[in-house]
This record gives C-alpha cells, sequence and structure tokens, in this order.
C-alpha cells in the first residue's frame, strides 16, 4: 500500500475509537485517544489523536493527523477533521449533518465539508478542488455514504448485543473520492502498547476504490489487497482502537495508544 492511501483508510479507520453494541444501555460520554506512530520499529512518521463526544440526542467526534519524520518526504499530511450529527437513539445508526478537515500542511488553505441533507452527501469545498475526479462521484454513490469518522462509529454501534464488530462493508465519502471499507473480523490477540496492555480484537480493513480519484491517484491492485490492521480493545462498551498496522511502499508503519481515556464528560 502506498502512503496516501493508507492514510485515507487510516483516517477513516481511526474513527473506530467510538461505538457500542446495540444492546448496551451505556457508553462513554467521552473518548480521547493518542497514537504514535513509527516504521522500522523506532523511526517516528506520525502523530494522532482521536476525541468522541456522544450526547443522548449528539454525538461530535474528532481526529488529528500529522505526519512527522520519514513519513514527510513522501506525504506531508496535518489533518485536523471533525463531525457532527444526531442519535436518534441509543444503539441506532448515527446520522450526521456536517463533516469537515482541513489539511494545514497542503498550502491550500482549503477546507473540505460535506453536508447530508435528506442523506445525501454533498460537498461543500472551499476553495474547490481542480477536479473532482474521473470519473466523479454521482448523485447515485452519494446518497447514503458517509463521511470517514461517523462510517467508524455507526460500524461499531449497529452490532447485536453480545456480536464482535468488524464484519460486513460501509460506504465512504470524503469529500471528494467514494469508496467501500470492507472489514473482516479476526482473532483476539495480546496488544502491549503504552497506553493499553490486554487482549484487543484484530480487524482487518480494505478500502474499495469507486469513483472520484484523479488519474494516477487510484489505489492499486496491490493496495487494495493489503489491509489496514486494527486491534480493538473492548473498554465501558465501546471498541476502542489501540493499534494499528499498514504496510506502505516505506515499510509497515506500526500506530499505537499512547494515551486511552474512556469515561465521563471532562472539560
Amino acid at each position: 500500500m502506498t502512503v496516501r492511501p493508507m492514510i485515507t483508510a487510516l483516517a477513516a479507520a481511526a474513527a473506530f475509537m467510538s461505538g457500542a453494541t446495540a444492546g448496551a444501555a451505556a457508553l462513554p460520554e467521552q473518548i480521547h485517544v493518542e497514537y504514535s506512530g513509527s516504521v522500522l520499529v523506532a523511526v517516528p512518521v506520525a502523530n494522532i489523536s482521536i476525541s468522541a463526544w456522544l450526547h443522548e440526542e449528539t454525538y461530535a467526534g474528532a481526529a488529528n493527523f500529522r505526519a512527522g519524520g520519514l513519513l514527510r518526504w513522501f506525504d506531508d499530511t496535518d489533518i485536523v477533521a471533525s463531525t457532527t450529527g444526531y442519535r436518534n437513539n441509543p444503539g441506532a445508526a448515527l446520522v450526521p449533518w456536517r463533516y469537515e478537515h482541513i489539511n494545514h500542511a497542503s498550502g491550500t488553505n482549503r477546507t473540505v465539508g460535506i453536508n447530508f441533507p435528506e442523506g445525501m452527501a454533498e460537498p461543500d469545498v472551499s476553495p474547490p478542488f481542480g477536479s473532482m475526479g474521473e470519473p466523479p462521484a454521482s448523485d447515485d454513490e452519494r446518497q447514503g455514504a458517509l463521511d470517514p469518522v461517523t462510517v467508524m462509529l455507526n460500524l461499531m454501534m449497529s452490532q447485536p448485543h453480545g456480536e464482535r464488530p468488524c464484519e460486513g462493508r460501509l460506504p465512504v465519502f470524503d469529500g471528494k473520492a467514494r469508496y467501500d471499507l470492507r472489514f473482516e473480523s479476526g482473532d483476539m490477540e495480546r496488544v502491549s502498547a503504552r497506553g493499553y496492555r490486554g487482549d484487543a480484537l484484530r480487524c482487518r480493513a480494505y478500502l474499495e476504490p469507486i469513483s472520484g480519484y484523479d488519474e494516477g491517484k487510484r489505489p492499486t491492485p496491490e493496495d487494495i489487497a493489503r489491509p489496514i490492521n486494527i486491534w480493538l480493545a473492548e473498554m465501558d462498551g465501546a471498541w476502542v482502537p489501540v493499534r494499528f498496522r499498514a504496510r506502505t511502499r516505506i515499510g509497515d508503519i506500526n500506530i499505537v495508544a499512547t494515551r486511552v481515556y474512556a469515561g465521563p464528560m471532562v472539560q
């Protein structure tokens, strides 16, 4: 997997940090996770933080991804993303109303937003992209698609009580690219990281491109065949990602949790 598809998939997969089984009576009101990434074990490449807030009728999520060290040679990225939406009732699907992200390292000062009138993911990009891809995502493809943060939250909250997450396929629209994330559940494995030590469910996420990619930017068959490996730890009804691993052209990138909070709302 090249660096760009890895970042695209990871930005979506990172939002695994909040969710629950449909039968769960309670969830943490707030989740905050900080990660450190490295390649070849010791070379730092990225810093990531993720936060989620679950209110009775609404939700909000935020994610920061900053490339560093060796990764900046290949992809200069400093992304800040946020999403807000409705919780119709506990355990039901989340319904987004606004998603937004900006890459502060891009030099364009471009804000990539998505609105969701009547379930249609409509891009709101300023300044506009020079191209929306070839072909661009159609109305039919964007109908019912979710932003990269909400899609993972919905995955976690859609599981029947007692069943594990990480199964099936979900549609994603990031403001330009339209792709599916396909999930395969694995075994429980032991994870040892600074922020978490214990058992976690290994989940494989595959990015499957559909539309909205510029020439030369579409993930290759090799990219599609290589999953993002995610280890999810169950914490108070939420499945929190405590480790990510992905193979890229600069080597295997390993991202681990350095700090995890799941509990009542704090300032």
